[in-house]
């Protein structure tokens, strides 16, 4: 499924592919890996409440700005697990985390195949890069909250991300 005009990078339309998620459906399996090149599925992540922040990458001042606050935020929530997703291989993921002590936010890499841009809806496809969005997802596996930013360059809304996590914890 492809949604032209979905997002748009410094004002330019693209299409994202992949569905947009609501509150309320379920969320999909992905097939990721983590900073250590092991595979991770949604299974895998638990089954309590998690975050993804979905970035296009660390490389960016917005990307950077973000992945920072929710490393922050996590501190606050012991309950919940944050995770960035990109398609940053996962030794630039290590490395970015390393150079700014970012040790609380779990890296996963999109790099693969691209199976969690295009399951949550999230995927470029003229830039093979994830568009900017949050995701909260309960213990029951459903959407909690879902935020697709539609200038991929402007921040998300962290209050009501954090808000829908608090809510679902």
């Amino acid at each position: 499924m492809e949604r032209p005009g979905a997002t748009t990078l410094r004002g330019d339309p693209k299409t994202l592919i992949g569905p947009e998620l609501k509150p309320g459906d379920p969320a999909p399996d992905f097939d990721v890996v983590d900073s250590n090149l092991k595979p991770v599925s949604l299974a895998s992540t638990g089954n309590h409440v998690r975050i993804f922040s979905v970035i296009p990458s660390l490389d960016t001042p917005v990307c950077d700005a973000q992945t920072k606050r929710f490393n922050e935020e996590a501190a606050k929530l012991p309950s919940v697990d944050i995770f960035t997703v990109s398609m940053d291989l996962p030794f630039a993921q290590k490395r970015w985390c390393g150079a700014f002590g970012v040790d609380k936010v779990k890296m996963l890499s999109d790099h693969k195949d691209g199976s969690f841009g295009s399951h949550y809806g999230t995927l470029i496809k003229e830039l093979r890069i994830e568009s900017r969005a949050i995701f909260v997802v309960g213990k029951d596996n459903t959407i909690k909250h879902a935020e697709y930013v539609k200038e991929v360059g402007d921040f998300p809304n962290y209050e009501t991300a954090l808000a829908a996590a608090r809510g679902a914890s």
